[in-house]
């Protein structure tokens, strides 16, 4: 059976790692790769795959696109707006595994109790990243971000969740004062927004994951903070889509020192 990641650019994936170190640790005769694709090749790529095929992980450009082509999607796809993970069987089903990745990322970092939260960017990581932190128990929520379509989608969905919602000017922000800081940018674009002599007390997760740490992820921990790094969310991701794709538990351990190996080469 096989599975792939597609996204573009793609080269950088570490998905492979984590699925087939999980097939190698339980005997599983699956194949995991990496194919580049943006949002006018999906459909076709798709269509082109045989039988053998368990299911699709999805990243940018990718997560909106695939509403086009799944036949039935999980509740938290529809709240959330965002698919990166695609499985096949009778009919393709959408789902966000990121969602779950955020969440175990942010526990297993240490997060306690969380009221409020900052999230940094408005795209569909940043609309996964409200869920989240419903999840996590967050009852307020600001976003820093320019978009302002992307923005209303944000609001929209925090208030379906019952959290209050705000997205001022990064000028009048008191962003440095949550509980929970979610970056969601692409690398480089929040390195700035943290100035040296800050002082914080919350957690910050930087989806990026390599390389790591980030410049902003570095400011954060020595302006007093704790910080999840990205590759945590990677790794839990993975772990849901892996049981997702194949119906049996991850094996977890395995996973995570195979990326661990893979981020230290």
């Amino acid at each position: 059976m096989k599975a792939a990641v597609l996204g573009k650019p793609i080269s950088h994936s570490l998905s492979p790692v984590l699925h087939n170190a999980g097939y190698q640790a339980q005997g599983l005769e699956h194949e995991y790769e990496r194919h580049e694709v943006d949002e006018s090749g999906l459909a076709s790529f798709v269509q082109s795959l045989s039988a053998d095929w368990m299911g699709l992980s999805l990243t940018m450009p990718l997560k909106v696109a695939a509403f086009s082509i799944v036949e039935s999607v999980t509740p938290l796809v529809e709240i959330s707006g965002s698919i990166n993970t695609l499985v096949f069987g009778e009919r393709i089903i959408g789902y966000n595994t990121d969602i779950y990745g955020i969440v175990q990322a942010c526990i297993e970092s240490g997060v306690a109790e969380p009221e409020t939260c900052t999230i940094i960017g408005s795209g569909a990581t940043a609309r996964s990243a409200i869920v989240a932190a419903r999840e996590l128990g967050i009852t307020r929520i600001e976003l820093l971000a320019r978009n302002s379509e992307a923005i209303l989608q944000c609001d929209q969905i925090a208030q379906e969740l019952g959290i209050t919602f705000i997205a001022p000017p990064i000028d009048e922000s008191k962003w440095q004062e949550s509980d929970l800081v979610i970056n969601t940018t692409p690398t480089g674009v929040a390195d700035k927004l943290l100035p040296a002599t800050s002082s914080v007390s919350g957690l910050l997760l930087d989806v990026i994951y390599h390389p790591w740490p980030t410049q902003i992820a570095s400011r954060w921990e020595t302006a007093g903070g704790a910080i999840c790094p990205g590759y945590l969310m990677l790794l839990h991701q993975a772990v849901a889509q892996y049981e997702l794709f194949t119906g049996v538990d991850a094996p977890v351990a395995q996973m995570r020192a195979a990326l661990m190996d893979a981020l230290h080469k």
